[in-house]
Order: C-alpha cells, then structure tokens, then sequence
C-alpha cells in the first residue's frame, strides 16, 4: 500500500505541475520555463539528499544522469504540446505512452504479457485516436491537435516512460541522490537546449511568476516517484503515476472551461481502462 499511496501522490504532483507549466508555456516558450524551474529544483533536491543520506555510488550517478536527460526531454516537449494544444487532450496521450514505454521494453527483454495487457495495449491505440480531436477553450480560440504537437506529445511520453525504466535501476541504498543527479543531467540540457534556440533568458510577469511556483510540486513528486518505483514493481508503479492527467484535465476544466467531446470522453475513459489493463497480470 505505501508504494500504491507513494506513486499516486506523485500522480498528483506530475498532474497540478503539467497544468501549471502549460499555462506559462501559452504565453513564453516552454523552454524558458523550465530554465526557471528546474534550477531551483535541483538545489531543493540536493538539500533533501544531503539531509537524508546514503552514498553516492556509481550507480545512482549513471542512472540519475541517464533519467534525468529523458525527463528533460519530456517535460520540455510536453510543456510544448500543452502550449500549442488542448491540455484534456495531450496529458491523457502523453501518459498512455508513458505507461506503456516500460511494458514494450520489457517484452524486449523476455517478458510475455498476458492476454489482457495486449487487449490493453490495443484500446490504448484507439484512445490515440479518440483523443486527437480538436478542442477549444471558452475564449473561442482553437488548440488544435497538430502533427507538431503529436510529434511533441509522443515524444514527451517515450521520454517520460523512458525515465521509469531508467531511475528503477537506480540503487534503493543510494536514497534520493539517483534524484540530484538526475536534476543536474536535465538542467544542463536545457541550459544548452535554451541557448541553441536563443532563448537563454529568464521570463516576466506572470510566467515568471507560475515558473516559480514548479520546483516546490517538481521535487516532491519526484520524490514520491523515486520512493514508489524502488517501493513497487515497476510496471504498476508507472502506470498509477500516469493516471497524473485527473489531476490535469480536471484544472483545465474548471479553470479554464475547457471542452470535452463525447468522443474525447470516451477516448479518456479507454486511456483510463487501458493503463490499467497493461499493469494486470
């Protein structure tokens, strides 16, 4: 139950932090949002490490270092999708792919699912479909679901689902250090990500004020993630921490009155049974 209690939390956390991101990245490239954010988190996460212990081996510097290039990634491409289309369309994609990212590779790697993961991994294609559908907000303007933003949102849950299966390779006695390392890996990468598409500088205003507000709900559920995913196995852990778009789609709704069709619904409710279908044994 405290690894069930643990990613949950961390679901929670991943989905308040997507919306939160998405609305700064509508105003300011996404990039130079997590130019604010993840530089903070990383000085956060290196107190809690310091604090908490444990050595630092070999180990928790690969594969730290390895997850934190592929959440870079994803959360640069999300923030992306999230600015450019419907957030109740693009969080539930991303977190199918991203729950489904450590099924694959595990069959790669010898597993065999049974026949209700693959009935899963199928309604999950669908939902693909169903959820593609365009949607707009209350203010009439359209956030269509565009090839660069279907680009950007499986890219993001490749490299999210990616992250998983890296930082549970990470060593349990190592404690929150895989963390740190991870945050310093992503931060240089965005740093160099940043200046390539001369966009090196700090945002204003309200995005600034929203980016600031992410290393606190970044850290913690990146915490939560860690200790979930060396508290459980690895595939119900990534699937309940996908379960992050409730949290999402339900602050686009209320905050900004955001559209669900018919067919998105039912999109979402087959994301929903398909997440959960691929974690059954």
């Amino acid at each position: 139950m405290t690894g069930v209690a643990l990613a949950l939390l961390a679901a929670i956390g991943f989905g308040v932090d997507d919306f939160v991101g998405g609305i700064a990245s509508r105003q300011v490239a996404a990039i130079r949002v997590v130019l604010v954010s993840y530089p903070i988190a990383m000085v956060l996460l290196g107190v809690l490490a310091a604090v908490i212990g444990g050595p630092i081996s070999a180990g928790a510097v690969i594969w730290g270092s390895l997850g934190g290039i592929g959440q870079a990634c994803g959360v640069w491409w999300l923030y992306a999708a999230l600015g450019a289309g419907p957030i109740s369309v693009v969080s539930p994609l991303t977190a199918v792919l991203t729950a489904t990212v450590p099924v694959a590779i595990g069959i790669a790697m010898g597993e065999r699912p049974g026949l209700v993961a693959a009935v899963g991994i199928g309604l999950a294609m669908v939902a693909v479909v169903l959820v593609s559908r365009r949607a707009t907000t209350d203010d009439g303007t359209p956030h269509r679901f565009t090839t660069a933003v279907a680009l950007l949102t499986i890219g993001s849950g490749v490299a999210f689902g990616l992250n998983f299966v890296l930082m549970h390779q990470a060593p349990v006695e190592s404690k929150l250090w895989p963390l740190l390392f991870a945050r310093i890996s992503a931060t240089v990468l965005v740093i160099v990500a940043a200046a390539a598409s001369r966009n090196l500088r700090v945002p204003s205003g309200k995005p600034l004020r929203l980016a600031l507000t992410l290393p606190v709900l970044d850290a913690g559920a990146n915490v939560a993630m860690l200790l979930a995913l060396h508290a459980s196995l690895l595939s119900l852990t990534g699937v309940l921490i996908s379960l992050y778009p409730a949290a999402t789609v339900v602050l686009a709704m209320v905050v900004l009155r955001e559209r669900v069709t018919r067919w998105q619904a039912l999109g979402m409710i087959l994301a929903a049974v398909s997440v959960s279908m691929i974690a059954a044994k």
